[in-house]
């Protein structure tokens, strides 16, 4: 023992060791910051430690070599030492890379243990169609009609359809059907390519089961635009024939349309997903365009209804205008088709978020549903509409139908957190909320609801780290307020709320009121929550269920501020709003 410590020595390994070792705490610091700065993923660190102790090893093994000056060479037992520590250290490294990758194609297990459905024969994923056009530009229209196929298809009762969401988050990855069909725990993949030039299409389509990779049926469409809609037909019939499912009512057919106002639906709906600026403007102009060419379009009038709602949300518009605009919009769809269920979901939207109207959103969410029952963006608003109206169980159980549909959105995990955070199950909210970020790493609020939730769990440090990495400066203002609040550092509570009032007094107000409220300064919290009602901040809607503002609850005012807004209790509890999910 005593030689081989001479021997560390005189080659200078215990020295190499330790100075590694510092300057590896050094970087892993440097990285943590930079991390946190600019909302890196957490693997970036996990990958640097990692890296970082396979680099220890292989270290101390070019010190002992070096140390030794009268050695020019490596001698074989060394030389194979060194291999040995270089191959296990990239074989840990892979190991890790593929557990990452691998873990991030399945929806992530939560403390919730959400429903799950088992992947019978009767569920499929509509994967994105590739685009094979030598216009990379038409890849909106590859993919917007996977969509319609995708929508098709979900409007059979007896079909499990997974969410655009969910089956359009493995485009461009190599990945194969049956690690799709497993993540999205499916039976069935409908996959298939477009070739657009001009007026000409080539569409081939295929249908995979996942179990052996076998194809169940394929074919290749050699049409004219003008048989697009044709095409969406036979594909979904042949999809309903292979899968034998016995219809109940007349199979569903594509709506038509012109075939140019069907192709700038497409181009203004992937469009406006950019959620720019510039995006939602040139979106509800190629709405515009296609209204031009088909005033009867009843989609078209609905995606423009949507995009003045995304401009209203993003404070790109005046809730004022862009709220008249959308509701014209939607009630033009339904004047041409008073059975159109985006329709009602959009009305029902509107009533929800900017009406403050309960029961109106209650009448068109609850028709949308009967007529469209397994469509996702009416089961999100529903679900809304549940966690609004204080029905937890009710929200919580559509949220995990939701994801048994749509298991990689993180929307709908953040969704079914807020319900789980409205329930009192804490740490499930945290659980969702993780998922969320791990799904979508820059996504806004998700942080900032966990930085809430680890507030009603009173622990104020943790909160204010997370408030830290909040995207949504609004936000991040208001929990850095109430988080130094609860530390007692008053100035850096006090900077942060004044620097949210005078930055976003028109458009942050309900947040204003959140952390007034929360500090227990309850003029304040009142004077702006009028301030929200007067601004109609969307975000009010939940201000019966909204755990932040425990510290009013006492007052006699808010009763009388709940009922003022139709939304006391006894207000609510009146409201019918009865969802039956589709099995």
């Amino acid at each position: 023992m005593n030689a081989l410590l001479a021997a560390l020595r005189q080659r200078k390994v215990v020295q190499w060791g330790i100075a590694y070792a510092a300057g590896s705490w050094v970087l892993l610091q440097v990285i943590g910051f930079l991390a946190d700065a600019f909302h890196w993923p957490d693997a970036t660190k996990q990958v640097a430690a990692i890296v970082l102790l396979i680099g220890l090893p292989i270290v101390l093994v070019l010190a002992w070599y070096h140390g030794d000056r009268g050695q020019q060479r490596l001698s074989a037992t060394e030389l194979a030492i060194l291999t040995l520590l270089l191959l296990i250290g990239g074989g840990l490294f892979w190991r890790y890379d593929r557990a990452t990758e691998t873990a991030s194609l399945a929806p992530p297990p939560t403390s919730s243990a959400p429903v799950t459905v088992a992947a019978d024969d009767h569920s499929i994923a509509v994967l994105p169609f590739v685009n094979m056009s030598s216009d990379q530009e038409q890849e909106y229209f590859s993919d917007g009609l996977s969509e319609e196929l995708l929508n098709l298809l979900a409007q059979v009762p007896q079909l499990r359809v997974i969410a655009r969401t969910s089956s359009f988050s493995f485009k461009g990855k190599e990945v194969d059907v049956a690690t799709i069909a497993k993540a999205l725990n499916v039976a069935n993949v409908l996959e298939g390519s477009v070739r657009k030039s001009g007026d000409t299409l080539r569409i081939t389509a295929q249908l995979i089961r996942a179990s052996d990779s076998s194809h169940l049926w394929s074919q290749t469409y050699d049409r004219r635009m003008n048989d697009v809609f044709k095409v969406q037909d036979e594909i979904a019939a042949a999809v309903v024939a292979q899968l034998k499912i016995k219809l109940l009512a007349a199979a569903p057919k594509a709506k038509t349309t012109d075939p140019k106002a069907y192709a700038l639906y497409l181009q203004a709906r992937e469009t406006g997903r950019q959620s720019t600026e510039a995006a939602y403007e040139q979106s509800i102009a190629l709405y515009q365009q296609a209204l031009a060419l088909d005033p009867a379009y009843t989609a078209a009038w609905v995606g423009l209804a949507g995009a003045y709602s995304r401009q209203v949300n993003t404070g790109l518009r005046l809730a004022d205008e862009g709220i008249r605009l959308a509701r014209e919009a939607t009630e033009k769809a339904l004047a041409l088709d008073p059975e159109y269920a985006p329709a009602h979901a959009r009305l029902g939207w509107i009533s929800l978020y900017y009406d403050r109207d309960m029961a109106a959103a209650a009448r068109h969410i609850q028709h949308a549903l009967a007529l469209e029952p397994a469509n996702p963006d009416i089961i999100g608003i529903a679900a809304n509409l549940a966690r609004r109206l204080g029905r937890l169980d009710q929200a919580i159980a559509i949220g995990e139908y939701q994801l048994a549909r749509d298991p990689v959105s993180a929307g709908g995990h953040y969704d079914l957190g807020l319900a789980y955070r409205y329930a009192g199950r804490l740490d499930e909210a945290i659980a969702e909320s993780r998922t969320a970020l791990r799904l979508s790493p820059g996504m806004m609020t998700a942080h900032s609801m966990i930085g809430e939730v680890l507030l009603q769990k009173g622990d104020a440090r943790a909160a204010l780290a997370e408030f830290h990495k909040e995207a949504n400066e609004q936000l991040r203002l208001c929990g850095w307020s109430m988080a130094h609040h609860v530390l007692g550092d008053k100035p850096k509570s006090d900077a942060a709320l004044a620097e949210l009032i005078r930055k976003y007094e028109k458009t942050s107000t309900y947040s204003i009121a959140i952390a007034l409220a929360y500090r227990g300064e309850t003029d304040r919290a009142y004077e702006w929550l009028d301030r929200a009602v007067q601004y109609h901040d969307p975000a009010v809607g939940s201000i019966a269920v909204y755990p932040m503002f425990a510290n009013l609850h006492s007052d006699p005012r808010w009763l009388l501020f709940l009922r003022k807004l139709g939304m006391a209790p006894e207000q609510l509890a009146a409201i019918k709003f009865d969802v039956t999910l589709p099995q």
